[in-house]
Parts: structure tokens; C-alpha cells; sequence
């Protein structure tokens, strides 16, 4: 996280600098390798499927947090008008409250944003199913091997929350230290209360990854 304004990769430069990193930026090939990897093994099952790519300007297998959503929306792909990237950067409104509440409590770095089902599930922003979720929280347990200085998850949304429940709480253990908060999305921030769960979770999650 670098950029000093939200939005910043609907900026046509902004965004082919951001893509001329995919290949430079040490510290998220390994991330990379590991999504082309599952991309292609579900393409097998699935044809067409999208795996949006790592945001090389964060903090990649260094990451110390990781901010778990729920399924990329169909603006992250650029047939469709999307970056390519899963971004604190992106051109939308969910991205800007992530951008703007990071900014605010100064996690600025040490953090990485995913999702719990990996793959854009269609052109329209729909809930993952069950079994999606399920599916989702295998491929995470592969994510997180990749990851060996993770301390914090925040699962961000119902979906993440319950994936985890269900298919990962009693695998990882205490491995890490897990903080529910709401879905950064605008309809959930309109929600009462729901800006500031969110704000307070990201401050605890950059004091304790400091």
C-alpha cells in the first residue's frame, strides 16, 4: 500500500506499473505460483474459471496479516473492466473503505487482502455457496503454507466467518490470531455501527502486527 489516494488503478499508468511489477516483485511470485497453480487445477473441472492476481505493491509471502473477504467481484477482471488485481487499489467502493480505514489506522504494510473463495464467480457480484465455501477454505489451507510469517486473519463478512467455522477452525488451531469484523462493502457500512467494527479491527490488527 503506496499510493497516497484510493482508486488509484483506474488509472490506466498507475495499473501498467502495477502489472510490469507481477514479474519484479520477489516477494509475491511465490503467492502467484501458488494461484496459477489452483487456477489451473480447477480450470480442469470448471472451464473459464478466474483467478484474479496477488497486488505485487503489498506485503506478498512477507505478510504478517491477511484480510480474508469473501469471492472477487467481476471488476477485478479486466475483460470486464477490472484490474486483474485482488487490491486495496481498485477502482470500488469496497476497495476505498479498506484503502481509507487502512490509511486512517496506519496498516500500511504487513498486510495482504484475499478471499475466501478465490475465483470470480460471474459476471454479477453474487454470495458464495457451501460449496464454494468448502472448496475455497481447502485451497486457503494451501495459501497459508505459503505464508510463514502470518500472525493475524481477519475475516471480513459472514462467508469468510463461516468457511472458516466449518472447514478450518479446528484444523489451524490457535496457529493464528483470528478477528471477525463486517464485510468492507458499501451496504454493510451503511449498516449502524458496522464502519466502526471494521475500523476497529484493522487498528487491532496493525498493533499487533507493529
Amino acid at each position: 500500500m503506496f499510493l497516497d489516494a484510493p482508486r488509484g488503478l483506474r488509472d490506466p499508468d498507475v495499473l501498467a506499473d502495477r502489472n510490469a511489477m507481477l514479474g519484479t516483485a520477489k516477494e509475491t511470485l511465490p503467492l502467484e505460483a501458488w494461484a496459477r497453480e489452483v487456477e489451473e487445477r480447477r480450470r480442469a473441472l470448471q472451464p473459464g474459471i478466474v483467478i484474479p492476481h496477488f497486488d505485487p505493491a503489498e506485503s506478498g509471502v512477507a505478510a504478517r496479516a491477511l484480510l480474508l473477504l469473501e469471492a472477487p467481484g467481476p471488476k477485478t477482471v479486466p475483460e470486464w473492466g477490472g484490474s486483474g488485481f485482488i487490491s486495496v487499489d481498485n477502482d470500488d467502493p469496497t476497495a476505498q473503505n479498506v484503502w481509507t480505514t487502512r490509511n486512517d489506522v496506519g496498516l500500511h504494510d504487513h498486510a495482504l487482502a484475499w478471499n475466501i473463495v478465490p475465483w470470480v464467480l460471474g459476471r454479477a457480484s453474487v454470495k458464495p455457496s457451501s460449496a464454494e465455501l468448502a472448496q475455497g477454505a481447502v485451497e486457503l489451507r494451501g495459501l497459508l503454507n505459503v505464508l510463514p510469517n502470518l500472525r493475524v486473519i481477519v475475516l471480513a463478512g459472514q462467508k469468510a466467518q463461516q468457511a472458516w467455522d466449518a472447514h478450518l477452525d479446528l484444523i489451524i488451531g490457535d496457529q493464528y490470531r483470528v478477528i471477525r469484523t463486517v464485510h468492507p462493502a458499501g451496504q454493510s457500512f451503511a449498516q449502524p455501527g458496522a464502519k466502526e467494527r471494521f475500523v476497529a479491527a484493522l487498528r487491532k490488527t496493525a498493533e499487533l502486527v507493529a
